[in-house]
């Protein structure tokens, strides 16, 4: 017991420190949102392990992962960066379809492909556990996620054409993506603009409250020059209509979600593509964050590839993500990079609370390896970036190959003592909450 005792008071110690490099100087600034961020990740060991990305790549990078699928190239794909089961839902293409895809790029760099795999795979143990599946079951999904994977790489690397593998579309997508789809589709932008602004004086306007926050003269300045910085970056093809451009109100955000927690946050009301009201449109800035996994990856080439994080977030969305959100963009606010995209009605995450049915949720999970593989195919010498000037599903083929039957098993392994040990940091987490042993709160 002493023993056990013992080692969750130095692993106790070296989350304090990881969440102290990660988390330090935007706690400082803000403790009552990361109280709230806090109290969000004890709900649950997976919502602790959604919360602490930087924990992963601590103990990946500590384990020196190297593994027997990472070369030259393969260590330099762009990777989504916090790739879990929850990180998947649906967006409005720039083409006006919807589509089912990977989500939320905060966390996106350049990096080994595998760590986005394991990632996910820990999150289907943790996921599994919450559910009551068997370690049998858990290993079951992992195998079949990685071979769902290793399937659609293999056929893009082979040249499989587009229409032979299409995205998750109404047309295509079935089970809970497709609910996710048609639940998204019943979205209206007037239904959204409803539950955060209001007519006044014949005109939109941010309903007070509810989260807002006033805006002073000066800081409502320096955000519209942020936001004519912030229209440069915006591909030609983005906005027909020049009243677009127009901004109609802006309004302060408190830092929502567990990983925006202490991050400025700005939404601002524009002119739709036509002089009706309901087609006003709302954008969020915000500033970006550092990516965990870029702490543990030193090629200096990636570092000096952006030119800040807002720059990176969106390169890396634009890259990995085809037909990304046509307003997704990037600014600079007093000296810090920000992302702007717009606040989608359209935007409906996979929601697992009702998929319990075990041969469901294996339908799914494979849907995710298929949609984890195309997101690593589409960030290479194709996409028109320079970062990673080669086939990423050919190296990604090419290294799986080499050793065909440890595929699999390497993220089974992975998943079971990462979740395991997911699960005990979540206890020691607890414990040092409740207990006031986090500084600064």
């Amino acid at each position: 017991m002493a023993l056990e005792h013992d080692r969750a008071t130095d692993r106790g110690e070296e989350i304090l420190a990881v969440f102290d490099t990660a988390f330090g100087e935007l706690l400082a600034a803000d403790p009552a949102a990361f109280r709230v961020k806090f109290r969000k990740m004890a709900a649950s060991a997976f919502a602790f392990y959604r919360g602490t990305a930087c924990l992963f790549y601590s103990d990946l990078a500590h384990g020196r992962d190297t593994g027997p699928y990472l070369d030259e190239r393969t260590s330099r794909v762009w990777i989504h960066g916090d790739l879990h089961a929850e990180n998947f839902g649906t967006y409005m293409d720039a083409g006006g379809r919807l589509v089912f895809n990977v989500n939320d790029f905060d966390e996106a760099y350049v990096g080994p492909f595998t760590w986005d795999l394991k990632r996910f795979a820990a999150s289907v143990a943790l996921l599994g556990h919450a559910k009551a599946l068997s370690d049998e079951k858990i290993t079951e999904l992992v195998r079949i996620y990685a071979g769902a994977y290793r399937e659609r790489i293999h056929a893009l690397a082979t040249g499989a054409k587009d229409d032979e593998l299409p995205p998750f579309t109404l047309d295509t997508a079935e089970g809970p993506l497709l609910d996710a789809l048609r639940e998204a589709r019943a979205q209206t932008r007037f239904g959204l603009l409803a539950t955060m602004t209001e007519i006044r004086d014949f005109e939109r306007r941010f309903t007070e409250g509810g989260g807002t926050i006033e805006l002073d003269a000066a800081t409502r300045y320096k955000i519209l020059a942020a936001f004519d910085g912030y229209l440069e970056t915006l591909p030609e093809t983005s906005l027909s209509r020049p009243d677009s451009y127009r901004v109609k109100d802006v309004v302060g955000r408190r830092g929502i979600g567990i990983g925006s927690a202490g991050l400025p946050s700005y939404n601002i009301l524009l002119e739709g593509n036509s002089d009706a009201l309901e087609n006003d449109v709302v954008i969020y800035m915000k500033q970006a964050q550092t990516p965990a996994v870029s702490r543990h990856v030193t090629d200096r080439r990636v570092r000096e590839y952006f030119h800040h994080e807002g720059h990176r977030t969106v390169i890396s969305q634009r890259a990995l993500q085809a037909h990304a959100d046509p307003w997704l963009g990037w600014t600079e606010l007093d000296g810090a990079g920000q992302l702007v995209a717009e606040v989608s009605p359209y935007a409906v995450d996979l929601d697992w609370s009702d998929i319990d049915d075990p041969a469901e949720i294996a339908a799914v999970v494979a849907d995710l390896g298929r949609a984890t593989a195309a997101m690593h195919a589409a960030a290479d010498d194709q996409s028109g970036h320079s970062l990673v000037p080669f086939s990423t599903e050919r190296a990604i083929d090419a290294a799986i190959a080499a050793d065909e039957d440890g595929f699999a098993g390497l993220l089974v392994d992975f998943a079971h003592t990462y979740g395991a040990r997911a699960r005990a940091d979540h206890q020691i987490f607890v414990d040092l909450f409740r207990n006031g042993r986090i500084p600064g709160l």
